[in-house]
């Protein structure tokens, strides 16, 4: 019986081994609690931004289409452009800096190299859809089809996480799963992008987050 339980015990340690050497699984789950939250503070920032400019913009439109002078319309979305992508940026590094440092800290606690071939292979499949879709935002900003920019970010940054799932924790595809579905939907209602933006930045991060650190951390 001892022998039997021996042979399973090493079954298991190759297991670990194996997947340690085709797999990132140093992921965080705390990471994507972090990610969530810092994404839902850049929604409330941003939301705010829009809601306090939006009086004064459709103000300074309603003088020019009267014929008074007034504030120039293009340069004052595009000055309201800039505040919003100054909110993104900021709400991204600060994402990926929290996501990092709980993600080094869960690798340096399992003794596991937190930049090897494992990894490598899961930052490659991951950019190659985020890079064709940032591509793609950009040339619908070009365009001025504002309104298509947040569903597309959700679809794009779901089809990564779908694609690199293979070389980390299985359930990422889930939350890639997830951020497709709302993408999609998003679709169909337009004008309501950064609300789409909070649930799946933001509340989806969190409860994927959840689940990933009460399923392999909370021990």
């Amino acid at each position: 019986m001892n022998t039997q339980n021996q042979h399973l015990d090493a079954l298991q340690d190759i297991k670990k081994m194996m997947e340690r050497s085709s797999r990132f699984i140093s992921l965080s789950g705390l990471s994507g609690i972090a990610a969530g939250c810092c994404a839902l503070v850049g929604a409330w920032f941003a939301r705010h931004i829009i809601i306090t400019n939006l009086d004064k913009a459709e103000y300074s439109k309603a003088l020019m289409d009267l014929g008074i002078r007034g504030i120039d319309v293009r340069a004052y979305f595009d000055l309201l452009t800039e505040k919003l992508f100054i909110v993104a940026a900021i709400t991204f590094i600060a994402a990926f800096s929290l996501a990092f440092l709980f993600t080094y800290l869960k690798s340096k606690k399992e003794a596991t190299p937190i930049w090897g071939n494992a990894s490598k292979r899961l930052l490659l499949n991951v950019s190659i859809p985020m890079i064709v879709g940032a591509v793609f935002v950009l040339k619908l900003l070009q365009e001025g089809w504002v309104g298509l920019v947040a569903p597309s970010c959700l679809i794009f940054y779901g089809l990564s996480l779908v694609h690199a799932s293979k070389y980390t924790l299985g359930e990422v595809r889930y939350l890639g799963y997830g951020q497709i579905i709302l993408g999609i939907i998003n679709l169909w209602f337009v004008g309501k992008g950064l609300y789409f933006w909070a649930v799946g930045f933001g509340v989806l991060h969190i409860v994927y987050g959840a689940m990933m650190w009460w399923k392999y951390e909370r021990n």
